[in-house]
């Protein structure tokens, strides 16, 4: 599980670094997409995947539909996943 603070409608969207929660770090993405109709969650999914040099179906919103405070099921190596995410 990856924990995320989503920011929908930014002008600037990607992934920008790590930001302090009471639950621990979450990893900061932001998307163009508004939070109708689930565009935004699948944006935040998609940009991860990509980022991570993931298949797009890899990354699954598993907590936090209607928050921007969301946890993301990835599927793959931890490892491997830990050490990428650790660079972005």
């Amino acid at each position: 599980m990856v924990a995320v603070k989503a920011q929908p409608k930014s002008r600037r969207p990607g992934i920008g670094g790590v930001a302090p929660s009471a639950d621990g770090p979450r990893l900061r993405i932001a998307v163009t997409d508004a939070p109708e109709n689930g565009r935004a969650n699948r944006a935040v999914c998609e940009m991860l995947a990509d980022a991570l040099g993931l298949p797009r179906s890899a990354v699954t919103l598993a907590s936090g539909a209607a928050s921007r405070d969301k946890r993301l099921h990835v599927v793959g190596d931890p490892a491997t996943l830990i050490a990428r995410i650790s660079t972005l």
